[in-house]
């Protein structure tokens, strides 16, 4: 059975179909991932409340939160965003509307130091900080008594939302009915390796461009804290990682903050109902065998694989009537979650 034609079976007997088709005109990895960031995503939410939360003493994470009446009874979606993103990148935009429609409360958290939160935040941020995302989630439970939540996470944020719930295992808190994550970043050294590769030099130029701004302005920020000359050991990914993030993130080196920071090592301890998208022609994130082989044979996990769909884009043909605006991952994802809302899993 091809990619496009199998059905997936989830845990408490649900059925996602893995049966992604891309629109006509974008058939390859590149042109989904390249379309999927520029085109625009509909957006009819209301103005959010802006929130902050204490991580801890010196880093304040800033979210922006959208809530139903009587938002104790709804599910609340938690998303969180990839690599130089934020609350109002175009993935989190489109998926958040979506789900507001759907009747859920919705929270867009912002990486801490991202969407122009530096000043909030005394440190830099990276792909591991998972305790980010569980600090969040208790939280918000506590604060809001919120009764069912659910976290997505794209690309680094992936990894976070997959790291979160690897370690906490069967203790997850009870409300958290459920999680998904598209095109994570679970493999950090082997994705380092390929984008750095000089089919996709594209990719690396363009988010080397924003971590190198986003670097200076910490520095201006925080002065005498950070030393913007570093970057001129930088010319790829695993130079930033090896020179900035792993020096003032107490790692030895980029190597030993890639195997730290990667949710790889703990899939097979995810104990919730946890949804993983990922595209075999994704240009510049890469799962391993053995993570392959632990999302599969995990049976609270749901991987879904297809041929296509690039770097969360998966951009299919959109409804006539303008419902459905052909995102799949969006689509699937309500789909996973409503199912693990329904069946009580928790």
């Amino acid at each position: 059975m091809s990619s496009t034609e199998s059905v997936s079976q989830a845990p408490n007997s649900s059925r996602i179909a893995d049966d992604f088709v891309p629109r006509r005109w974008l058939r390859g990895g590149n042109a989904q991932t390249i379309a999927g960031n520029f085109m625009n995503r509909a957006n009819g939410l209301p103005e959010p409340e802006e929130r902050l939360f204490q991580i801890k003493e010196d880093v304040q994470i800033l979210c922006h939160c959208h809530w139903q009446n009587e938002r104790q009874k709804r599910l609340t979606l938690i998303i969180v965003h990839g690599l130089e993103g934020s609350s109002n990148s175009r993935y989190v935009i489109g998926t958040s509307n979506r789900a507001w429609a759907r009747g859920w409360n919705v929270v867009r958290m912002n990486i801490r130091g991202c969407g122009g939160t530096e000043r909030l935040s005394s440190t830099l941020y990276h792909s591991g900080l998972s305790q980010d995302v569980e600090k969040l989630v208790a939280g918000m439970i506590a604060s809001d008594g919120l009764q069912r939540v659910a976290l997505a996470g794209f690309s680094m944020g992936g990894n976070q939302v997959l790291r979160a719930v690897g370690l906490w295992g069967k203790n997850a808190p009870p409300e958290l009915i459920g999680a998904a994550a598209v095109s994570p970043a679970c493999d950090l050294s082997i994705s380092a390796d390929r984008i750095h590769a000089a089919a996709n030099s594209l990719y690396e130029w363009w988010f080397l461009i924003s971590l190198r701004k986003s670097f200076r302005r910490k520095a201006e920020l925080w002065p005498g804290r950070y030393d913007p000359t570093l970057l001129k050991q930088v010319h790829s990914i695993r130079d930033f990682d090896e020179h900035i993030t792993a020096r003032y993130m107490g790692f030895a080196g980029a190597a030993d903050y890639y195997d730290k920071a990667s949710s790889s090592h703990v899939l097979d301890r995810i104990a919730i109902p946890t949804l993983v998208i990922h595209s075999d022609d994704d240009p510049f994130v890469v799962l391993s065998e053995e993570s392959e082989r632990k999302l599969r044979e995990n049976p609270q996990v749901t991987f879904l694989h297809p041929q296509h769909g690039g770097h969360c884009a998966f951009i299919g043909e959109a409804s006539a009537d303008g419902a459905d605006d052909g995102r799949w991952p969006s689509a699937r994802l309500f789909e996973f979650l409503a199912q693990a809302e329904a069946t009580g899993a928790r």
